[in-house]
């Protein structure tokens, strides 16, 4: 029994991460996928700041963060998203990531992670805003958010729901570019951020998205003993879109094997998790932010 870390983006696509193994299983477009949730116990707090919950406590199984309330506590409390830590000495960059029409959101990034959190949130395009100190990058995201009421948070729903009807990649880099033209354009830049070149990367062939169809459904919890198998057709963000035994496009939220053991399946074997119906078409229309 393996206990699943979730999933990971790197230079080599994304991986399947296991906790105290040290390795990590690389995910191939049109490749299957199956496993067992293990039938012993339940599912458990992963713990914070890479060290292990104390009393190992349970955790919903519907949650996307495998932390109790009180690990999630001391997590949050050495978090750059939290505001927590305003000394960091590292030079962060500013950015403008898209997940669909109408849907731009800025956030904030490391520097020495490149463009890993936005593999991480599943963006199927961004640019560059500035870089600088980390309190000059908050300041800027929060004249963005102000100014142009650009959001530093969009759901994965909203994500999900577009993902299959995506237009061509220079609209997309169109819509980035209007946006980047307007924010570096605002009065009130903080003067220790450098702004940069509107440069739009685009991750839909990384993420395996041409000729992506609607999901009609997603996983909405793993249980004990329940079975996740499929054929891997794309993947973004944290989700996996799989192709299950009866044609149906389903998503599984990879945040949701963590604090879980995971077991081998047989060949053959079918998905027996609980799933959710998705909306698709003109029900999962989204409107535009501007």
């Amino acid at each position: 029994m393996w206990r699943s870390g979730g999933l990971r983006w790197g230079a080599e696509g994304p991986r399947l991460v296991w906790e105290g193994r040290g390795r990590a299983s690389a995910l191939v477009y049109g490749g299957d996928i199956g496993f067992r949730v293990a039938d012993v116990g339940e599912r458990t707090c992963v713990g914070a700041r890479r060290n292990a919950c104390p009393v190992r406590a349970p955790v919903p199984g519907r949650g996307t963060q495998a932390r109790c309330a009180e690990c999630a506590r001391l997590d949050r409390a050495h978090s750059v998203a939290a505001d927590t830590i305003a000394d960091d000495p590292q030079t962060y960059r500013v950015y403008l990531a898209w997940f669909g029409p109408g849907l731009v959101k800025v956030g904030i990034t490391a520097e020495a992670r490149g463009s890993a959190r936005l593999l991480e949130q599943g963006a199927v395009a961004f640019g560059w805003l500035g870089r600088g100190p980390l309190m000059a990058a908050r300041r800027t995201e929060e004249l963005l958010r102000s100014a142009l009421g650009v959001p530093d948070r969009i759901p994965y729903a909203s994500k999900r729901a577009v993902r299959s009807r995506l237009p061509a990649p220079e609209q997309r880099a169109a819509e980035v570019r209007e946006v980047h033209g307007r924010a570096v354009a605002l009065p009130g830049w903080p003067g220790s951020l450098e702004r940069m070149a509107g440069e739009v990367v685009d991750h839909a062939q990384v993420f395996g998205l041409a000729g992506l169809t609607d999901a009609t459904a997603a996983v909405s919890e793993l249980v004990a003993g329940g079975v996740v198998a499929g054929r891997l057709v794309a993947a973004a963000g944290p989700d996996l879109h799989l192709a299950f035994a009866d044609g149906k496009l389903t998503v599984l939220d990879t945040r949701l094997m963590v604090g879980w053991g995971i077991t081998a399946t047989e060949p053959g074997a079918e998905t027996t998790v609980p799933v959710r119906r998705l909306a698709t078409g003109t029900e999962a229309r989204q409107e535009g932010l501007f």
